[in-house]
């Protein structure tokens, strides 16, 4: 390569240098884990993938035109051996690779409930999680601590070592939440809910997102999370109790409204009854238009399923 050619390269190296490899460097328990799959996945394929490219390279260079000394050969087609390796040593990697994803899946099921914080460190008995409920709004992340009372839109914030129970749902548009310093993606839809069971192992602001698109304002639908130590996060939820502020329905339908680069929002009081509204999708409705009284009713009418007795000829 010519000179010229690797200084033009410079500043993009430089570009890539500054990048900051938060999945390979996770700050988690369970991030690390899934971390932890993929290099193992990673170093079994290379047991193919190295010898593969080395010997590509090999072939072109030892069977060039100019090397009169490399045996030509024809009429070769078949070699048992080499028919073994080429076939066995995959089928064999697949089926390592496959035990383990099976194993870890359900180890690092986002609705298991953690048995560990880090490695041999199990969960002390007794401990409850904290619980975090998580509604994806346009373009902004709600997030209600029921058992302090409090909630905040687009700030979340959790003791270190401390399990966290996240419950999760959307108002209008399928989401995802993702804090990829502390676990993998979990999706977020509306009327619906789902779980994800995490910790942080380490004091620091941590970026939490969205990772599905959902309309103009994705990309600024972000947030940051901050890993806390026990007094720091009693201050904390001290400040945003000190905020007076209170998240009831008419503040929740103003929320809900599509706003991009929302700037946080601290709640010292919530409705006790909004997320469950949220989840029904029936803030500031009335009952009969609740999901859940929807459902009953067409389970009482049968919703077309179950046909009359009709009596046989």
């Amino acid at each position: 390569m010519k000179p010229i050619r690797i200084i033009a390269l410079l500043p993009l190296m430089a570009i890539l240098g500054a990048c900051n490899a938060v999945m390979l460097h996770p700050s988690g328990d369970v991030a690390v884990q899934q971390r932890d799959l993929l290099l193992y996945a990673t170093e079994l394929m290379c047991i193919v993938i190295v010898p593969v490219v080395f010997l590509t390279a090999f072939f072109a260079w030892h069977y060039r035109h100019t090397n009169t000394k490399a045996r030509y050969e024809p009429h070769w087609h078949h070699s048992t051996l080499l028919e073994l390796v080429i076939w066995g040593v995959p089928v064999m990697i697949i089926i390592t690779i496959g035990m383990e994803t099976w194993k870890t899946a359900h180890t690092l099921d986002p609705y298991r409930q953690l048995t560990r914080i880090a490695p041999d460190q199990p969960v002390p008995p007794g401990t409850k999680p904290l619980v975090v409920q998580t509604v994806a709004l346009d373009w902004k992340w709600l997030f209600i601590y029921p058992e302090l009372g409090i909630a905040t839109v687009n700030d979340l914030a959790a003791p270190v070592n401390q399990p966290i129970e996240f419950r999760i749902t959307a108002d209008r548009v399928q989401n995802a939440l993702d804090i990829p310093a502390m676990a993998g993606m979990v999706y977020a839809y509306p009327g619906m809910e789902t779980e994800l069971h995490a910790v942080i192992n380490k004091p620091g602001n941590y970026m939490g997102q969205s990772s599905r698109f959902s309309g103009a304002g994705f990309s600024k639908m972000h947030f940051v999370f901050h890993g806390l130590s026990n007094a720091d996060f009693d201050k904390w939820v001290a400040d945003v109790k000190a905020s007076g502020e209170t998240l009831d329905s008419a503040a929740y339908l103003k929320l809900a409204i599509p706003s991009a680069g929302e700037p946080v929002h601290r709640y010292g009081t919530v409705d006790p009854q909004l997320y469950s509204t949220a989840l029904d999708q029936c803030v500031g409705k009335s009952s009969n238009e609740c999901l859940s009284t929807q459902r009953a009713n067409d389970a009482k009418k049968g919703n077309g399923l179950c046909r009359p007795n009709v009596a046989s000829n």
